[in-house]
């Protein structure tokens, strides 16, 4: 698992004009080329009555599946320009389908390529990124008398307080990146004079806006 990577936030869409056609862009995230390839049917069977629907996705921890479609625009003028906008901004996991209505004016392969770019851009902006944060939950059990302490230290610092359970001694779970569970340990120890138990807990990933 990635200890950190950039994806889409949510799924959206994002219209813009260029030279009397309309893209619109649909974006997705997607953890596989199957899921990819169903949103991109279920668009062309939406709209269907549309010029074209242009596609592109990036999947895998390390970009394994790239797929870029034209369908029916100029070779290399509509799917590669997509997948090159997913490229630069080292998305992973997205899939990018742009619908376009013919607006009477060509454009040129030039041209093309440009709005195609563009409105996946503009419509990954619209949606929004977010970066991806592998995390280990740590527990870490001490006695009622450090609970203070220890709360307001974790407020101030780089960790992320997950939830406190009140038991017979008190529990605290806390968001640890993975790299940092060593420091993150010693610290602890040091914190309580060596009076806490601290446990890893499972591996989540945590997301925060770009």
């Amino acid at each position: 698992m990635l200890p950190r990577y950039h994806t889409v936030k949510k799924t959206g869409e994002h219209e813009i004009i260029i030279q009397k056609s309309r893209f619109i862009a649909h974006i997705k995230r997607t953890e596989s080329e199957g899921e990819a390839q169903e949103f991109i049917q279920t668009l062309k069977k939406k709209y269907w009555d549309a010029s074209h629907n242009c596609s592109a996705y990036l999947i895998g921890e390390h970009d394994q599946i790239q797929k870029a479609n034209d369908d029916g625009e100029p070779s290399g003028t509509a799917g590669v320009p997509i997948l090159e906008v997913l490229k630069k901004r080292k998305l992973k996991d997205t899939v990018v389908v742009v619908t376009r209505y013919f607006g009477g004016i060509k454009l040129g392969a030039g041209g093309l390529i440009r709005a195609y770019g563009k409105a996946a851009s503009e419509g990954l902006d619209a949606v929004g990124i977010v970066e991806r944060i592998l995390m280990r939950v740590c527990h870490v059990k001490i006695d009622y008398s450090w609970l203070g302490k220890i709360e307001n230290e974790l407020r101030s610092s780089i960790y992320i307080l997950k939830g406190i359970q009140y038991q017979e001694n008190v529990e605290i779970e806390v968001f640890v990146e993975e790299e940092m569970q060593q420091v993150f340990t010693e610290w602890m120890i040091e914190l309580t004079n060596g009076q806490a138990e601290i446990t890893a807990g499972e591996v989540t990933y945590l997301e925060s806006d770009m």
